[in-house]
């Protein structure tokens, strides 16, 4: 009911408005109701409306910063981000230190990529804000905007060290780190907090995330166990254990940890996604799609969702389903290389062979360096027969992937297929030099005993005489 209320309010306001504009009728505006009546505007997409009120409104109060701010946000989203830096200047000449009209001015420049003043109306900002540790990020963000990671790096660092706690700046501080190549060495700093209070467990969090980074996936449960012994309702802590315990293959104890985290956090698509993938790789898929749905249900644009339904209908060998899913999540992120490739996989196991080869096309040019879409794409090609199609598909992911030995054997199939044996040889010596015990692959392709035996020689004779 109170909603309601509210909304009947806003509309009266807005017809009161609306009735001022169209007759010019005597009625007073304060400036609450003005920013209520911009806000209103640029909700519902009247960008015109929108900024002819904050016209009005910086008339009838022109020392307004809030008033100014809105009407910079309306200028930018009318794609007049110039007019909006142009706006903050003139206000700043009467105002020149006011925090609120120099962090706006630094977020537009970094719109706009401006990110040396961007930097510059930041750290203007700094002298005079509370929220230190944002503007710290802030500045962070701006500098990696300019590719100086070391810069950024310390930045995120002083907004730590006001907040411990600002997530955003510890996930680009462990990024800054790992591109600068300077993240295990980092270790030490994170251990300081640690020292000098072993019973943090936003210190131990914050090593957790470390680890994470580094691939030291056990290190990391460790560092999460005891953020949550400490704290045993510290969510993102149970979240990031649980992809910990994914890549480390254990899955149940993965699972537990979404629920602990589902239990204390109440539902979100991002949880109930993760609960989905960790029921997928246990096998469980009639769970796995439960709660994948829960995700599409609470957010219809979580595309990762769709796609989990649609690799769990895979696996179950329901592939017209899976593609009805997969396409959903595909429309959501047009660009993303798995789903492509998953699509073009379903496609080829229901016969539908152009729409097939045209998504792993797809894939392919999303990432090159994927070997697998160059395999299942060749293969296509091989099982019908077309080996000089499959080769040459091959090659080209050769030439992205040059150290795939999986890919140099496949090679060697597909020339034995086209009976150009002498440049299968010659594949198969790379292939060996490359990864000689994946030289088993070469024998679930020839069942036949005489060609393995003929395999089984050349290969012999490779290890001899490499000895």
């Amino acid at each position: 009911m109170a909603e309601e209320h509210k909304r009947k309010e806003e509309r009266e306001l807005i017809r009161k408005f609306e009735a001022f504009l169209k007759n010019r009728e005597n009625h007073f505006f304060d400036e609450e109701a003005m920013i209520q009546i911009i806000c209103y505007y640029g909700t519902h997409d009247k960008l015109n409306h929108a900024l002819k009120a904050a016209t009005l409104g910086l008339e009838q109060f022109p020392y307004s910063i809030d008033i100014t701010i809105e009407k910079s946000d309306v200028l930018v989203k009318m794609e007049r981000s110039d007019d909006a830096i142009d706006l903050l200047n003139e206000t700043l000449n009467i105002q020149p230190n006011d925090p609120e009209l120099l962090l706006q001015k630094g977020a537009i420049h970094c719109l706009l990529s401006e990110f040396e003043e961007a930097i510059e109306a930041y750290e203007s900002a700094l002298m005079n804000v509370e929220e230190r540790d944002e503007v710290y990020f802030s500045i962070g963000m701006a500098y990696q905007g300019l590719g100086k990671y070391k810069e950024a790096a310390e930045q995120y660092k002083q907004a730590i060290e006001i907040n411990m706690l600002n997530e955003n700046a510890l996930y680009e501080l462990a990024y800054c780190l790992d591109v600068s190549g300077e993240l295990k060495s980092s270790l030490s700093y994170y251990q300081k907090f640690i020292d000098q209070d072993p019973y943090s467990e936003y210190a131990w969090y914050n090593l957790g995330i470390v680890y994470n980074k580094l691939a030291k996936f056990e290190e990391a449960v460790d560092a999460y166990e005891y953020a949550t012994a400490i704290d045993d309702e510290f969510s993102s802590a149970w979240f990031n254990m649980g992809n910990a315990l994914m890549n480390l293959g254990k899955y149940d104890q993965a699972l537990a940890a979404y629920l602990k985290t589902y239990d204390q956090e109440g539902a979100s698509p991002e949880t109930y996604c993760h609960i989905g993938a960790a029921y997928e790789k246990l096998q469980q898929l009639e769970l796995a799609i439960k709660y994948y749905q829960k995700a599409t249900k609470l957010d219809q644009m979580y595309h990762e969702a769709w796609y989990g339904v649609g690799v769990c209908l895979a696996l179950q060998d329901k592939w017209y389903e899976a593609i009805h899913f997969l396409n959903k999540a595909l429309k959501l992120d047009s660009e993303n290389a798995h789903y492509w490739k998953a699509v073009a996989d379903a496609e080829y196991k229901t016969g539908n062979l152009v729409s097939s080869i045209d998504a792993y096309k797809e894939a392919s040019e999303m990432d090159s360096e994927d070997p697998k879409i160059w395999l299942d794409w060749s293969m296509v090609y091989y099982e019908q027969g077309d080996y000089d199609q499959a080769i040459e598909i091959l090659e080209r992911g050769l030439d992205e992937c040059p150290d795939n030995a999986e890919m140099y054997y496949r090679g060697v199939v597909y020339l034995i297929g086209s009976g150009s044996y002498k440049n299968a040889i010659n594949r198969l010596e790379t292939a060996l030099m490359l990864d000689f015990e994946g030289h088993e692959v070469l024998f679930d392709f020839f069942p036949n005993l005489p060609t393995q035996k003929a395999l089984y020689r050349i290969i012999d004779q490779f290890r001899q005489d490499n000895k």
